[in-house]
C-alpha cells in the first residue's frame, strides 16, 4: 500500500474526525489543557447502557476467584498475621478470552449505531481478537493491523497467536514492520475504507472498562462485606488502568488504592528494529507504561481518553523471570493456566501481599487465555533463539535483552516502585517553556492528581 506520508499528516485530523465520531476541538480549552469530563461524557454512554450492551455480547460479569494456594504459599514468606487475600478477576471468561472484549463491546456498538460498515484497528495484541470477535457478532468488516516483524522477517510468537484468533473471527489482518509504518498505513486504511476507528483511547474503549472495576468492588462487598484494599492493574497504554479506576471510583470504594504493573524492559526500545525480538513480552511493559504515562496523547487519537497518572496511587515493575515464574505457579498450584498479561499483576500482588495484613484483600484486575504462542514455554523457546540467556539468580539483576532471570523460589520474587514524581516531572518538562495559566495550573492538578502546592514544588523542581 502506497500512501505520501506528508499529505497523510495534513489530513490527520479529518481522518480521524470522520472515523471516530468525535470531534476533539469541541474539548480543547484555551492553553494546553482540554476538559476531559465534557470528552468522556461525550459519548453519550451510561454505566447502565454498557452494561447492558456488553451483557449482549456475552462480555462481563466474569468470576472473581480467591487464590486459596497462591495466598497460602505468599504467607509461608510473610510474618505472623501478615499475608493479605489475592483475588483474580478472570477475565479469560470473556468472549474472545480478555479484558478487552469491554473495550470492543463499546467501540463495536457505537460503530454499528453511527451505520459504518466496518472497524479498524492497529493492535498487537487481544484488542485485535476482541474487535474481530465483537465485528464478527455484529456482522461489521474488520480489520486488524499488526507491528508484528522485525527486518528479518522474524515475527514474535505471541503476536502470532493473535493473528490466528483475529482471523478465525473472520478478519483481515496486516502484518508490518516494526516501526512507524504502523501509524501511517493505519490512517491509510481508515481513509480508503471510511471504516470505524476502534482506537483503544477513546471515550469508548476506556468506558467499556469501567463495568470491570465496578464488578471488582461489588463482588468483593457482596463474599467479604468490604471493599478491596488494593487492585493491581497492569499498565502498558494507560486504558486499563483509566478505565478499572473509574469504575472503583463509581461504584463508590473512595479507599481503594489503584496500583499499576508494567514488566521491567529498560533499555529496549519499542520502534528499534534491534530489540523488536529481544523481549519476551508485547504489552504491559515499561516501553509503553512510561512513554504513556508521561505523554498520553502519543496514541492514535488527538486526546487519549486513557490517562494513568490521573488515577494511579503507586506504580510497580517486575523482571520477566518472575512474570514466567508466576505463571508457571498458578497453573500448577491453582489450575488456572493463564497468559501472561494478568500475570504481571499477579507477580507485583503476591510480593506486595507478603507486607499487607491476612485480614486485607488485594485484587489482580484481570487475566487472559493463553494459546500456542501466548504460552510461556514458546515464549521462551524464543528467547533462546534470539541468544537471551535463561539463569536463576537475583531477579533484580536481569537486564532486558541480555538475560531472563528465574527467581530460585517465590521468596526471591522483587518488584520495584517507579516514582509517581519522577513521571510527573517528565510530563512536565514538555511545558517547561510555555508560561502557564491559572487554567493551565488547574488541568495539570487534576491530569497528575497533586496539590496546586505540590504542582509548584515539581515545576520548580
Amino acid at each position: 500500500m502506497g500512501y505520501n506520508v506528508d499529505d497523510l499528516n495534513k489530513r490527520r485530523n479529518e481522518i480521524i474526525k470522520k472515523s471516530v465520531g468525535i470531534d476533539y476541538s469541541d474539548f480543547e480549552n484555551e492553553g494546553i489543557g482540554f476538559d476531559y469530563t465534557k470528552m468522556m461524557e461525550s459519548s453519550g454512554f451510561t454505566l447502565d447502557n454498557i452494561f447492558d450492551l456488553q451483557k449482549e455480547s456475552m462480555v462481563g460479569d466474569t468470576p472473581l476467584v480467591e487464590l486459596k494456594n497462591l495466598t497460602n504459599y505468599a504467607r509461608k514468606y510473610s510474618k505472623k498475621g501478615y499475608g493479605a487475600k489475592i483475588l483474580l478477576k478472570d477475565e479469560a471468561a470473556n468472549l474472545s478470552g480478555s479484558f478487552k472484549a469491554r473495550r470492543a463491546a463499546v467501540s463495536i456498538h457505537k460503530a454499528k449505531e453511527l451505520g459504518y460498515k466496518g472497524v479498524v484497528a492497529a493492535t498487537s495484541g487481544n484488542y485485535g481478537a476482541a474487535i474481530a470477535a465483537l465485528a464478527a457478532k455484529a456482522g461489521l468488516k474488520c480489520i486488524i493491523l499488526q507491528e508484528c516483524f522485525d527486518s528479518n522477517n522474524v515475527a514474535q510468537p505471541e503476536i502470532l497467536e493473535k493473528a490466528r484468533a483475529c482471523e478465525a473471527y473472520g478478519a483481515e489482518v496486516m502484518q508490518l514492520s516494526v516501526g512507524p509504518e504502523l501509524f501511517y498505513t493505519f490512517m491509510s486504511v481508515l481513509e480508503e475504507t471510511g471504516y470505524f476507528n476502534a482506537s483503544l483511547y477513546s471515550p469508548y474503549g476506556i468506558m467499556g472498562i469501567e463495568t470491570l472495576g465496578y464488578e471488582i468492588v461489588n463482588q468483593v462487598r457482596n463474599k467479604y462485606n468490604k471493599d478491596p484494599e488494593v487492585v493491581i492493574c497492569t499498565n502498558a497504554g494507560g486504558g486499563n488502568l483509566t478505565g478499572t479506576a473509574r469504575g472503583i471510583k463509581k461504584a463508590g470504594a473512595l479507599g481503594t488504592l489503584v496500583y499499576g504493573a508494567s514488566v521491567d524492559l529498560t533499555g529496549l526500545h519499542m520502534a528499534s528494529d534491534k530489540d523488536f525480538n529481544r523481549k519476551s513480552f508485547t504489552t504491559g511493559h515499561t516501553g509503553f507504561g512510561m512513554p504513556f504515562a508521561i505523554n498520553p496523547d502519543r496514541s492514535d487519537v488527538p486526546r487519549s481518553a486513557a490517562r494513568p497518572l490521573r488515577y494511579m496511587d503507586k506504580y510497580y515493575t517486575v523482571n520477566q523471570g518472575s512474570v514466567f515464574f508466576i505463571t508457571e505457579a498458578l497453573a500448577v498450584l491453582e489450575g488456572m493456566e493463564r497468559g501472561p498479561a494478568g500475570n504481571t499483576s499477579l507477580a507485583v500482588a503476591f510480593n506486595l501481599a507478603q507486607t499487607l495484613p491476612e485480614n486485607q484483600i488485594i485484587v489482580v484486575q484481570e487475566s487472559e487465555y493463553t494459546g500456542a504462542g501466548k504460552h510461556h514455554q514458546p515464549q521462551l523457546s524464543f528467547a533462546k533463539k534470539n541468544n537471551i540467556k535463561l539463569i536463576f539468580g537475583n531477579p533484580l539483576e536481569e537486564i532486558p535483552g541480555e538475560n531472563i532471570i528465574f527467581p530460585k523460589s517465590a521468596k526471591d520474587i522483587k518488584v520495584k516502585e517507579v516514582s509517581l514524581d519522577k513521571l510527573r516531572k517528565s510530563y512536565l518538562k514538555r511545558f517547561k517553556d510555555n508560561e502557564l495559566t491559572h487554567e493551565d495550573k488547574v488541568f495539570l492538578m487534576e491530569e497528575l492528581n497533586i496539590s496546586l502546592d505540590k504542582l509548584n514544588e515539581l515545576i520548580k523542581q
